[in-house]
């Protein structure tokens, strides 16, 4: 005899401390691919610090499910939930539909706001559909595509879902686009020099050179974790974070209020890496890494400098992190979106996927012929990219 399925209550949330964060963390430990990226306290410092709010063009419209518990009323379980915003532009999303929102205004059609699930700055890969089960997996999409339907928006867009969330998305029948990243992989280096061993000549030179100039401009690094990070250590970061926005002319999506919540909340998923130079602190990167053996990422997330040196990014960014995985058995490195340059210091391509919605028939058609022509350039690319492995080929 079968069980009865499940009565569903369906909620939009737009404020996450509404969500209980054990019954938001309990939902994302039990994912396939979860990531410190959506647990609660990440993404309630986003809104709690104004990063990802109303006023910065992320208003959150996070969708909840709940089993309807008729012999306890009030007692109602979370089965279901799923970061969503309207978005009224689309900075901060890494997978670019600018054309597309141009295409809409060049015909007097309104692309924002839009619907969009991701993480606000965080182009990581990992569950967007926060389920219990198969079952409420897919009454959340449902739920997510009715909404966006039903609201008379432009488009629903869910970025860097998981592989097998995305091939639920794509049998829903929302379109995939294609995507690169670069990621460091560990299968057991002993040292840095051991990895250095498997690459190609010319590029294990490259390197040892790179960290030479850093080392003989009397640079130094330390690295710091957890409640190591204190007051001081995040104004320095925040204070480099910030210039080197300004040198690149753009407004800094993150603030200090954000980095401190992160701080307080998560201390076990960070790590800081400290440049010095004559006693003096001169540039830093941020890094979140799972704190569960089992996953075991490094993630690259921001980093900047007070002073110029040559090469100090690759080895601020870069190798002192493979160090770091190297030293902790952490498997793989995510350096973050985009990034040729990575390969040459032994990332190696993975492709990425993100799924869209959209309203009008005829934009639908129409992005959807171009989605397959990018795929088939995406692909050409991945082979191209392939052919240049930077790692030691056999004989």
């Amino acid at each position: 005899m079968t069980e009865p399925r499940p009565a569903y209550r369906t909620e939009i949330v737009s404020d996450l401390a509404e969500i209980d964060a054990a019954d938001w963390d309990t939902l994302l430990a039990a994912q396939p691919e979860p990531t410190p990226f959506l647990r609660h306290a990440f993404l309630h410092a986003l809104h709690a610090s104004g990063s990802a709010s109303d006023d910065s063009g992320w208003s959150p419209r996070f969708l909840a499910i709940w089993v309807i518990d008729g012999k306890a009323p009030g007692q109602d379980r979370l089965a279901a939930a799923m970061p969503l915003y309207a978005k009224s532009h689309s900075y901060g999303e890494y997978v670019f539909d600018w054309a597309w929102a141009d295409a809409y205004r060049q015909h007097g059609i309104g692309y924002y706001p839009k619907l969009l699930s991701a993480i606000p700055f965080t182009p990581v890969q990992g569950a967007r559909l926060l389920a219990e089960d198969d079952a409420a997996r897919r009454v959340l999409l449902q739920f997510a595509l009715t909404l966006a339907e039903e609201s008379g928006l432009s488009s629903l867009h869910i970025l860097f879902p998981s592989p097998g969330e995305a091939d639920l998305m794509a049998g829903a029948g929302m379109m995939m686009r294609h995507g690169v990243q670069f990621h460091w992989t560990n299968p057991g280096y002993a040292s840095f020099d051991a990895f250095l061993a498997t690459l190609s000549q010319k590029k294990r030179k490259n390197i040892r050179a790179e960290r030479r100039h850093v080392a003989e401009a009397g640079i130094t690094f330390r690295h710091l974790r957890g409640a190591q990070i204190d007051d001081d250590a995040w104004k320095f970061f925040n204070r480099c974070y910030r210039q080197t926005y300004r040198e690149h002319h753009s407004t800094p999506y993150l603030n200090l209020d954000f980095f401190r919540r992160i701080g307080a909340a998560m201390p076990g998923n960070l790590l800081l890496v400290i440049a010095s130079r004559d006693g003096h602190d001169i540039a830093s990167s941020l890094l979140v890494y799972d704190a569960d053996p089992a996953v075991s990422t490094l993630y690259g997330r921001y980093w900047g400098a007070l002073e110029h040196h040559p090469c100090l990014h690759f080895e601020t960014a870069y190798y002192q992190p493979l160090e770091f995985c190297i030293a902790e058995g952490i498997a793989t490195f995510e350096g973050g979106a985009q990034g040729e340059h990575k390969m040459a210091r032994g990332f190696l391509p993975v492709a990425t996927r993100s799924a869209h919605w959209l309203a009008h028939p005829s934009f639908a058609d129409a992005v959807e012929r171009f989605l397959v022509r990018e795929r088939e350039g995406i692909d050409s690319y991945l082979d191209e990219l392939n052919e240049r492995n930077p790692f030691a080929r056999a004989g």
